[in-house]
């Protein structure tokens, strides 16, 4: 079985990499999709952010990386998906997660959504977050993969150089 886990992953964390590695365990394969949010301005570009993916998930055989620009429905009917994953952190999640889920059954009847609750070690952590904390210089280590802190640092030193 086939399962689509969507999300913007601005950029990528060990919280989504525990939802990946565990729904990994679950379906032959699992399809991570870089999606574009019109409410938010990214750090990363596309490419960017489907590169670093491949990169933290190159030791998931069943894992496939991928981008699209649409109806999650639509995508998941191409790829052949039946199941969407989101992740949970907290309840917060959960209102506006239902409400997608809901609409996406409207959509699509046939496409499920399985709901993972994040593991209790990075229930506090988002992109949002990790963004944040890079832009005032704090330490991303253990809250993202080592090839995404790597890349949140060169990126943050462009701003800072792009600024002077």
């Amino acid at each position: 079985m086939i399962a689509v886990y969507p999300g913007s992953f601005d950029p990528v964390t060990n919280g989504h990499l525990d939802i990946i590695e565990r729904a990994a365990k679950i379906f032959d394969l699992l399809i991570v999709t870089v999606f574009r949010n019109a409410g938010k301005n990214p750090l990363f570009t596309m490419e960017e952010r489907v590169e670093l993916l491949r990169e933290a998930t190159a030791h998931i055989p069943n894992v496939r990386i991928d981008s699209f620009n649409g109806l999650l429905t639509e995508y998941a009917r191409k790829q052949g998906a039946r199941v969407v994953i989101k992740g949970l952190r907290a309840v917060s999640d959960f209102d506006y997660e239902l409400q997608m889920a809901l609409m996406n059954k409207k959509l699509d009847p046939e496409l499920e959504t399985l709901f993972m609750m994040t593991g209790q070690k990075y229930s506090y952590l988002s992109s949002s977050i990790v963004k944040e904390l890079a832009s005032f210089g704090g330490c991303v280590e253990g809250l993202v993969p080592p090839n995404v802190a790597k890349k949140l640092g060169d990126k943050m030193a462009e701003f800072k150089s792009a600024k002077k």
